[in-house]
């Protein structure tokens, strides 16, 4: 069995990849890693982006675990335009998997890519682990194992957010525990 908690990033200044997060981010991430202290997390992944790797990093210096980087971590590139009905847009998306904007990745895309992360996962070592990412990637990985997980759900997450997931031979559950 393994217990792998997804984390949402803390909240930061912006969506780029050197982002930082905001004084609030900060606090939430010390609030994080005491959340995170007694799950017995054995493996540490993070999306490469600052606002992750800081999210995790009070807990990573708390239990001298290393923080490893996976760039199929990173958040999911609904466009590479702006657009303003960027909104409609990834709505959309949850609902035609294969949508593919101008210099974007479609939700299946996305979902493979982070997927591939969980599968290397379930093959190592370690029985619980935290990965860090961020919301859209992370609402499509959920749709895996919870297939009425969408739009709305993503809507509904916050930063930062943890999910655990609890991978059995034969069965599976994922549930929201961050309050």
């Amino acid at each position: 069995m393994k217990t792998i908690y997804l984390i949402r990033h803390c909240k930061a200044k912006g969506q780029e990849p050197d982002a930082e997060l905001t004084l609030e981010g900060v606090a939430q991430a010390k609030s994080l890693s005491l959340f995170l202290l007694d799950k017995q997390i054995e493996l540490i992944i993070s999306s490469p982006f600052l606002r992750a790797v800081h999210s995790i990093k009070p807990f990573s210096e708390l239990t001298n675990l290393s923080v490893n980087i996976d760039s199929r971590l990173s958040e999911r590139v609904l466009s590479s335009v702006a657009m303003a009905d960027w909104m409609d847009r990834l709505r959309e998306s949850f609902h035609d998997t294969d949508l593919k904007l101008q210099g974007g990745e479609s939700s299946s895309e996305a979902a493979r890519r982070g997927m591939a992360v969980i599968n290397e996962l379930m093959d190592g070592g370690e029985h619980t682990i935290a990965v860090v990412s961020h919301g859209n990637l992370l609402a499509l990985m959920i749709r895996n194992f919870k297939k009425d997980f969408g739009f709305d759900d993503w809507l509904a997450m916050k930063n930062p957010d943890v999910y655990e997931l609890v991978l059995d031979t034969d069965k599976h559950s994922v549930k929201r525990i961050w309050k």
